[in-house]
């Protein structure tokens, strides 16, 4: 069986053949075929992974579902890319705080493409967590903590300017401990310092 690297290799090797520079749905398709014969018996990855590995390589992707990384132009994705990470509370966390802080950037220079990004990639971050949350192959616990950060992108994505205040008493109630003993609750101090800097 290839490996993830091997994978990433095929296709960027596909890319030279197929589409070097533009890739839209039938050239995904082409090198989705080309790698389930190259990997006999395994199944080919999927047109999202394809997607992200040639969008990361400097092809034009004309291709978007939840588990693509929407297309980031300049000046944003300086500041935008890998900033959405999810594969903890922690994680999460770090990532809303970076996003809410480039959100209001752009709101407050009336940059409306860059606030529509953010959305964007909170909205995707929530679909791919929905999605984990509700996969039977994901361990019971892990299936809870997508099911919470879900939650998490939506509280903001429909009040960002209440979310971290919201999330600090959520932290605090008996429900989340009972669910995430390990994770802290930050504390008044913190709570306090996180909506003043807002």
């Amino acid at each position: 069986m290839a490996t993830r690297s091997s994978k990433k290799q095929a296709i960027l090797e596909c890319r030279q053949k197929y589409c070097p520079e533009r890739a839209g749905i039938r050239e995904l398709r082409l090198i989705q075929r080309e790698l389930g014969e190259r990997l006999g018996g395994s199944s080919p990855p999927a047109l999202s992974y394809i997607a992200n590995v040639l969008r990361q390589a400097g092809t034009a992707v004309e291709y978007e579902d939840r588990y693509v990384d929407p297309a980031l132009p300049e000046p944003y994705a300086s500041r935008l890319e890998g900033a959405l990470r999810f594969n903890d509370l922690a994680a999460a966390e770090a990532s809303l705080r970076a996003l809410d802080s480039a959100y209001r950037n752009y709101e407050s220079a009336a940059d409306h493409a860059g606030s529509r990004l953010v959305r964007k990639l909170l909205l995707r971050g929530k679909q791919r967590a929905e999605s984990l949350a509700a996969n039977p192959r994901v361990r019971q616990e892990k299936r809870q903590e997508k099911r919470e950060i879900a939650t998490w992108f939506r509280v903001w994505l429909e009040s960002p300017a209440l979310f971290f205040d919201w999330l600090a008493v959520r932290k605090r109630t008996e429900e989340f401990r009972q669910l995430f003993p390990d994770h802290e609750a930050a504390s008044p101090d913190e709570a306090q310092s996180s909506a003043q800097s807002q």
